[in-house]
């Protein structure tokens, strides 16, 4: 919950539109200011209070405690003119609040954290818990001095600046005083040293009805240091579906901060284990519950089935197994929308900076290398490389690395998910972030052509075979519907144009209009509104979408326009 706290009508104006743009994550705090903030502090993860950043200080001061615990707090200026992120940068995510606060109400971030300054990335924002000296560690990476990066274990980190190397890299001269050590081991950190705690671990559970959640949460962490294992790193629990709703596990996770998966009997009891047993199988119809939760997913079994004790003698009521499950990159397919940066949406500027690796179509990789943080490694092709691409970028996962895809657009649309998907398999993780299509932003400025209905085509038979685009922009003619065409001429390709205009003009009236967008939303776009009979093809190439009305679609105040319904009176909606 965000609490905002305003001083004046101006501030309480701010706080409004706050609270109408994230309706269900704000409370309004009424009142005298101080008892305001004081009460939002103890109440809410973040703050976003309208007053001067002096009055801020003095009134949060006495409430600090821990960085990693108290909320990160916003202030925003009377005007409306910037939004300071003022405590909890990283640990309250008030850098990214503040960037928020900005557009709802136009005001200028302000971020004065070092590592977001220099697009660093701070060590406490990388995903996974973080121990040791956090501050040193991240001053060494701003100055320049060597830092051992040391990963013990798969995780698949951002971009990370070039002073950051494996120890085998690390020159003599200078040999690191600091390390980032990634491990899912019990370990102190030493000094300057920084250790990350990768979700790594699958801790299988077992459960008698009734076992009590202490009992359970007992053998997890004694399982884990006998064997050495940060119960920082431990992902989810996992058991069979029959105990989904058991309390003690469910509250066992609760405790941990960590989601209970479930799996059905048969599943499991396909699951070959090192240890069966004869009363799960009896009971629910498995052999295993611990051992075979942690492993159907795969891993390696690092700590087999034990059993929990109890001080009073009596029966055993949980069991437990651990694996570490098998390292897995992340790849991230985004669409970079038709080339405005203001298109681009925040989600995908997220994206650029998570990875590590970057691979795309060298124009497009031109257009957002300034959002990269230091140290990513850009892999860049031609036209015409696309598979290529494709592989490489699903090797990089699996490689364990953090990759984004890009592609213009939206990914998924005649863009790299589609060939990135099918040679992917379920070893990595994919995230497929939208972009905005050609086709919609050329809509948006012919006006409204895509009202009812439509289709996208794509012309180009270098990938499909012409018969099939044929029949598909024939089906589209007869079914009334509107047609945009992507690739719809080049110099090796001059026919296919005029072919599929035919197709349309023998079901549509030569009037019907047909707008063309050349390079949508950039800074040489052009436009035209003209008619099926009276559009030239040879001004059309490759840069330009072509969209085709329906027999409903009418030119209004010159404005393209096709109606939400199929009656249509002139004048109105």
């Amino acid at each position: 919950m965000i609490g905002l706290i305003s001083a004046t009508a101006a501030g309480a104006v701010g706080c409004e539109r706050l609270a109408a743009a994230w309706p269900g994550r704000t409370r309004v705090y009424e009142g005298a200011v101080g008892d305001a903030v004081r009460r939002a502090f103890g109440e809410c993860e973040q703050l976003v209070c309208f007053l001067a950043t002096g009055a801020v200080v003095r009134l949060v001061a006495p409430l600090l405690g821990d960085k990693a615990s108290d909320p990160g707090v916003v202030c925003v200026d009377e005007a409306g003119r910037f939004a300071v992120s003022l405590v909890g940068g990283h640990g309250g995510s008030a850098n990214r609040l503040a960037q928020e606060v900005g557009e709802v109400l136009g005001a200028h971030p302000v971020v004065t954290t070092a590592t977001d300054s220099v697009g660093v990335p701070g060590l406490d924002t990388l995903g996974c818990p973080v121990e040791g000296d956090v501050a040193g560690v991240s001053r060494a990476m701003l100055d320049g001095e060597p830092v051992a990066l040391q990963a013990e274990v798969t995780w698949p980190l951002p971009a990370l600046p070039s002073n950051v190397t494996l120890p085998t890299a690390v020159g003599d001269e200078r040999p690191p005083r600091s390390a980032i050590r990634v491990t899912d081991r019990l370990r102190d950190p030493g000094d300057r040293e920084v250790v990350l705690r990768p979700p790594t671990l699958v801790v299988g559970v077992g459960a008698s009805k009734g076992a009590p959640a202490d009992e359970i949460l007992d053998l997890i962490h004694t399982a884990l240091r006998d064997a050495g294992l940060s119960p920082l790193s431990i992902a989810e629990l996992a058991t069979v579906d029959a105990k989904a709703g058991e309390p003690g596990v469910v509250e066992a996770a609760r405790r941990l901060g960590v989601p209970v998966l479930t799996y059905g009997a048969d599943e499991l009891a396909a699951v070959d284990v090192p240890n069966p047993s004869g009363a799960p199988l009896a009971a629910i119809g498995t052999p295993s519950v611990a051992e075979a939760a942690a492993l159907v997913r795969g891993g390696e079994l690092l700590v087999p089935k034990r059993k929990s004790t109890r001080s009073d003698g009596r029966p055993a009521m949980a069991t437990c197994a651990v694996v570490r499950r098998p390292a897995r990159g992340r790849l991230a397919v985004v669409g970079l929308g038709p080339g405005a940066r203001d298109l681009l949406t925040p989600r995908a500027k997220d994206e650029l900076r998570r990875a590590s690796v970057l691979v795309g179509l060298d124009q497009y990789v031109d257009q957002i290398r300034d959002l990269l943080r230091p140290g990513t490694r850009i892999l860049e092709s031609g036209l015409g490389a696309e598979e290529e691409r494709a592989r490489t970028a699903v090797a990089e996962a699996r490689r364990g690395q953090a990759v984004a895809l890009i592609g213009s657009g939206d990914a998924g649309v005649y863009a790299m998910a589609s060939p990135a998907l099918a040679e992917a398999s379920d070893d990595i993780d994919v995230v497929g972030v939208p972009g905005v299509t050609a086709a919609l932003a050329a809509a948006a400025i012919l006006g409204a052509p895509l009202g009812h209905d439509h289709a996208s085509i794509s012309l180009s038979d270098l990938h499909t075979p012409w018969e099939v685009i044929e029949r598909r922009v024939r089906a589209a003619a007869e079914a009334d519907i509107v047609v945009t065409f992507y690739n719809p001429r080049s110099r090796s390709r001059d026919w296919q144009l005029p072919k599929a205009l035919a197709i349309l003009a023998e079901h549509r009236e030569p009037t019907t209009p047909v707008g063309v967008v050349r390079n949508a939303s950039r800074t040489d776009e052009s436009s035209r509104l003209t008619t099926l009979a009276e559009l030239d093809p040879a001004t059309v190439d490759m840069m330009t979408v072509v969209t085709v009305g329906n027999t409903a679609t009418r030119e209004i105040a010159g404005r393209m326009v096709t109606p939400r319904g199929y009656r249509w009176q002139e004048g109105t909606e």
